[in-house]
């Protein structure tokens, strides 16, 4: 590789950026747009601009067969494409229903080079390395939460909510040229067939690896909560908690904390190994959301604010310290079929995460409890999930 780790990592995280930005800098202009479409202010409608974003990820069926066959570099360079006409087209949408659609589109852009970028370190890297570099990619990407909102209210304060969605677009395309000097990760001799007998037989391969499948899950269920928590934060804080002024702090709090547990992670999957570290940080997740399950019981809903958001954050810090373990662990086996794979892993997490999370959104009208009982069922699955995990301890691990 002629481009040095750094620069791969840092580009990496960066292209991976473009569905976090996507997401966070537009929250704060959320009560705009409803007013723009003539929404009442405790609609939480505005949350399916987030859902439709995250549902685009199925894309990566197909782009994930498309790179296995003609490579990595052609699927980024039809991502940035897609990303950067969707966030346009949302950006200048008659309606929001085809800001919906164009949210879709942007979607399946951010789909294609969120999913080359996993697969490209899977190119490069394997086992408890391969962990502990998502880690450091997770911990730059992880940074955007923290500053996103505060990009989004400074836009806001001299400009409108377009000039707030077109920052996405405008980034894609500084990143999109910087790309340019990445190397193909798959040669040519790995690359499969594009016929659909070795498709649907790489996906029967995929699909009965239980390691893949269970890590898999891990993340899907993982990324439910997280999914309903950003997109219903901006109505949590404003409308149930009447603090809409807090919002950009406390959003970028719990960003902060969230990069922080990616980078310890990195730490503990280097010293520990990925699977004893994903059990560890699971145990403690399960705890944090049965402590705020019983405080809810105790002391009614919604709980006090600072108890809620506390627990939040380290709920959210805590699930994006284990995502490269889960995403190390169901890739590791995976091959040359890293493409396929890396495309059903991001489809699983987002589409079905987004959905499952849309639904406990819609939930939320003046209550936290859905949010809440949601993190503890969570907990509870995905360390029955990694407990699960019989096969025999190997160093590191």
């Amino acid at each position: 590789m002629k481009m040095k780790s750094a620069e791969f990592i840092t580009l990496s995280a960066c292209t991976m950026m473009l569905t976090a930005l996507g997401i966070d800098i537009m929250l704060p202009a959320f009560s705009e747009i409803r007013k723009h479409f003539g929404l009442a202010a405790e609609s939480n409608a505005t949350a399916q601009i987030i859902v439709f974003f995250f549902m685009g990820q199925i894309a990566q069926l197909v782009f994930g067969a498309l790179s296995d066959r003609f490579g990595r570099l052609i699927i980024l360079r039809i991502g940035f494409p897609l990303y950067i006409i969707g966030g346009i087209a949302a950006t200048y949408a008659p309606s929001l229903s085809i800001m919906l659609v164009a949210r879709f589109i942007a979607g399946m852009g951010a789909s294609a080079v969120f999913m080359t970028a996993i697969a490209g370190v899977r190119d490069r890297f394997v086992g408890d390395k391969m962990a502990s570099i998502l880690s450091l990619i997770f911990t730059i990407f992880l940074f955007t939460p923290v500053f996103a909102p505060f990009l989004g209210l400074a836009i806001l304060s001299f400009s409108t909510w377009r000039a707030v969605f077109l920052t996405p677009p405008l980034f894609a395309v500084v990143v999109f040229v910087w790309s340019l000097r990445m190397e193909e990760s798959l040669p040519l001799e790995k690359r499969s067939k594009l016929n659909w007998n070795t498709i649907s037989q790489s996906i029967r391969s995929i699909l009965s690896n239980s390691v893949f499948l269970r890590y898999t899950a891990v993340t899907t269920f993982l990324f439910t909560g997280l999914s309903s928590w950003v997109s219903s934060s901006e109505h949590i804080l404003g409308e149930i908690y009447g603090r809409p002024e807090l919002f950009a702090w406390i959003f970028a709090s719990v960003g902060f904390i969230a990069a922080l547990s990616a980078l310890t992670n990195s730490r503990l999957s280097s010293k520990f190994g990925a699977r004893r570290t994903i059990r560890g940080l699971l145990i403690v997740y399960s705890l944090v959301g049965a402590l705020l399950l019983a405080c809810t019981f105790a002391w009614g809903d919604p709980p006090q604010m600072t108890l809620f958001f506390i627990a939040i954050a380290l709920l959210v810090g805590l699930n994006l310290a284990v995502e490269p373990n889960s995403s190390a662990l169901a890739m590791e086996p995976m091959g040359d079929r890293a493409g396929m794979a890396s495309a059903i892993y991001g489809t699983s997490f987002f589409f079905i995460g987004a959905a499952l999370g849309s639904f406990i959104s819609n939930l939320l009208a003046n209550t936290v409890f859905p949010l809440i009982a949601s993190f503890f069922l969570i907990g509870i699955v995905t360390l029955a999930l990694v407990f699960g995990d019989k096969r025999p301890s190997t160093a590191g691990s």
